[in-house]
């Protein structure tokens, strides 16, 4: 009997199903061979050779596999239609010894029958092009990651990782909340009237004022709108133009990954990881009762918006039979996929139009169900006719001013029948349409206002908008998308206030670390440049070695430099092999190192240990006050006689930071319930002062509340009512 090898269980599972026994259908769990986890695994002094090991747990799924393909007639390798699926399907080729010029490697874009029995009959060699893309990538991800993550944990703290494109991410949040942080906000003013005809034949209307003498009006205080709103009142209005049109609003096109992921955040609330495992399941296959293991939608890690003829045939005959033959465009809709897109294989639609979500609404749990909608949904929306709209657009004047009403109403559904989107047909002018007033109609004056606004900083990115511009600035890749955005969460680098992405403080000193020595490869456009090089390497143009060869001596002198940065030979010499030592600065402050490392590893601590007021609870020495990897802490001075430690502060566990506005008392670092830090004096229950930032112990100039300071640096006061806010670089030179 054949063996076909897939990734995943659930994959084998389906597609067993659908072969009926004929083929025996086994996976690989993913990647069966990898670089090593505890070494860097390249090669840097032999052309860049990765030395590839087993995956640690896989050596069983190996046994196995070997075993079953000595016992196959023919071997055939069906990982995912991707680079990474091809470099899956040559680990497995090159483990399992099998022959690397026999057509063993199948792939399809969906998991159905007709594509398994239609891939199985045209069978194809290993594309080393891809093969290579993706070993590129790998190696250049892990140079950058295994050489920048020990600079960080180095120079700021243990734990912290840095990666190629996950790093530029970072950076883009970083930056965004910098925007945020610089914004000031400028006052503006929006002036509204609602008129209407002098007989009151027909319903008011509300029109904006938008010109003055023929001109774009910006208002930027009150002066200014009182003089308008007088020059209004004063005047006559009358209808200068009015224009009827019919507005068509073209169809999207289906789902590439980072539109399905958008979409999914903005309308269903799930992250972009999320998103993308309850489409892998849908993709792969999940056990419906009474039909088995059984996949709903094509591949989903795409960045192309093409489709079958035979899907789009489907498409256009299941819409006229649902909504009819007015529902089908004249011509069958195609769209331009993105500059840059791989278009490997087709946007992610469902295989079968006849699993509606309502025929799989109870098979399927919440979060799948919703997920399989949308995608069935924007599919079909894609293939229909356009939307029509009767619009309308009112220019009023009242003598030198401008004012503008618009509105339009909803003619034809086409699309709109099956899809909405939020903020293409939702907008505030759909659904209304303006009285048909004619030119030179005079007007009557119900109601004039003036509003006072702010503009207002830019907004933090979200899981959506994250994606989006990944993909807009070219970094990443359909694939990658997701994990990018779970590392940042799971590194805590990022945390949610709801959708909302905010940095935390250790992003902003990674990115400014990296910024800093490293410009290139934090640099978006260099990161785009990178992935067209890797895509060059696909189309079979390019050596894989040599674009490593081209990025690492460059990338390896800036780290050289960036480890060496700040450091100083002083005149003290080794106690333990007399060489000079050097002066370093790390995360825990200054101290000497030998200059003869690695061959001495001795390691002194410049800064001298100030005694405390504390005893020690074993031997009654008075005990250090010492920097640690967590901040400071007492250990006693009799080491390694004694070696009792505790936290740093007047009790065990307890850490001051800051200063009470309220009674002038140290404040305490304290955790709620849900783990977020806050302060608090340390003179309650007497005072009952709290912030979520550090206090300052100073009040506001402006309006007397407490000023704190924010994790970026920023001095604030704490009501929310009050704008005061300064850099707290600027309040340290007002007090010197």
């Amino acid at each position: 009997m054949d063996l076909i090898i897939v990734e995943s269980p659930s994959k084998a599972k389906t597609i067993a199903k659908y072969l009926g026994g004929k083929y025996r259908v086994d996976a690989s769990g993913g990647h069966i061979r990898d670089l090593p986890e505890k070494k860097l695994g390249v090669a840097v002094d032999k052309n860049f050779e990765p030395k590839y090991v087993i995956t640690a747990g896989k050596e069983d799924i190996v046994k196995r596999l070997a075993d079953e393909a000595k016992r196959a007639g023919k071997v055939y390798l069906a990982t995912d239609p991707d680079r990474e699926g091809e470099a899956i399907s040559w680990h497995l080729q090159t483990v399992l010894g099998l022959d690397a010029n026999e057509k063993n490697r199948i792939e399809f874009n969906e998991i159905s029958q007709k594509a398994v029995v239609a891939a199985l009959k045209n069978p194809r060699t290993v594309d080393y092009n891809l093969v290579d893309a993706q070993q590129a990538r790998r190696v250049l991800d892990r140079l950058v990651g295994y050489k920048l993550s020990p600079l960080l944990n180095n120079k700021l703290r243990s734990g912290l990782s840095a990666g190629r494109v996950q790093s530029v991410a970072l950076r883009l949040v970083v930056e965004r909340e910098r925007e945020i942080l610089a914004f000031v906000p400028e006052e503006y003013w929006n002036i509204t009237a609602e008129l209407q005809d002098k007989e009151k034949k027909f319903s008011p209307l509300r029109a904006a004022l938008e010109k003055y003498q023929d001109k774009k009006l910006k208002i930027s205080n009150k002066e200014e709108a009182d003089a308008a709103l007088k020059s209004l009142r004063e005047g006559e209005y009358s209808v200068e133009s009015v224009k009827r049109t019919v507005v068509k609003s073209h169809a999207p096109a289906p789902f590439t990954t980072s539109t399905l992921q958008q979409d999914a955040s903005s309308k269903l609330g799930l992250s972009a990881p999320e998103t993308m495992l309850m489409a892998q399941h849908l993709y792969e296959g999940m056990d419906i009762e009474g039909e088995g293991h059984v996949a709903f939608i094509t591949y989903i890690r795409t960045d192309s918006t093409r489709i079958s003829s035979d899907a789009q045939a489907a498409a256009l005959q299941f819409i006229e039979k649902e909504y009819g033959k007015e529902y089908c465009p004249e011509k069958p809709n195609f769209y331009a996929s993105k500059k840059g897109a791989q278009d490997a294989h087709e946007a992610i639609r469902p295989i079968d139009l006849a699993r509606t979500p309502a025929s799989v609404k109870k098979l399927l749990d919440k979060k799948h169900f919703n997920v399989y909608k949308l995608v069935y949904e924007r599919f079909i929306a894609s293939q229909m006719s356009e939307a029509l709209y009767d619009s309308m657009q009112i220019e009023i004047k009242n003598g030198d001013y401008g004012l503008k009403a618009s509105g339009k109403a909803l003619k034809f559904a086409g699309y709109t029948a099956v899809y909405k989107d939020v903020k293409k047909d939702d907008d505030e002018e759909s659904g209304k349409l303006l009285p048909p007033l004619e030119e030179g109609m005079p007007l009557n004056e119900n109601d004039l206002k003036a509003e006072q606004k702010f503009t207002k900083p830019p907004i933090r990115y979200t899981d959506a908008s994250l994606v989006k511009a990944m993909e807009d600035k070219g970094i990443g890749r359909p694939s990658t998308y997701a994990s990018i955005i779970a590392v940042l969460n799971k590194r805590k680098y990022v945390e949610k206030e709801g959708k909302a992405m905010k940095p935390t403080e250790i992003a902003f000193q990674i990115t400014d670390m990296l910024v800093k020595y490293f410009q290139d490869v934090m640099d978006v456009g260099f990161t785009a440049d990178m992935e067209k090089k890797l895509d060059e390497i696909e189309d079979g143009g390019k050596d894989w070695r040599s674009i490593i060869a081209d990025f690492y001596p460059p990338f390896e002198d800036k780290l050289r430099f960036a480890n060496t940065d700040g450091d100083e030979v002083t005149d003290i010499l080794c106690e333990k092999c007399g060489h000079p030592m050097i002066r370093k600065s790390g995360k825990y402050g200054k101290y000497l190192a030998c200059s003869n490392y690695p061959a001495c590893s001795n390691i002194v601590n410049e800064e001298k240990d100030t005694v405390s007021e504390t005893p020690c609870p074993k031997c009654g020495a008075m005990m250090l006050v010492k920097n640690g990897r967590y901040g400071k802490f007492l250990a006693c001075p009799n080491y390694p006689e004694c070696k009792s430690t505790l936290p740093f502060g007047e009790k065990k566990g307890e850490i001051y930071e800051g200063v009470c506005p309220d009674c002038g008392k140290p404040a305490k670092k304290l955790k709620s319930k849900t783990g977020k830090i806050y302060y608090g004096c340390s003179g309650y229950p007497e005072c009952k002062f709290m912030s979520w930032d550090i206090p300052t112990g100073e009040k506001c100039p402006k309006c007397g509340g407490a000023l704190v300071k924010s994790a970026y640096g920023t001095i604030k006061c704490v009501n929310k009512e009050c704008d005061y806010k300064e850099t707290a670089k600027k309040k340290a030179a007002e007090n010197k």
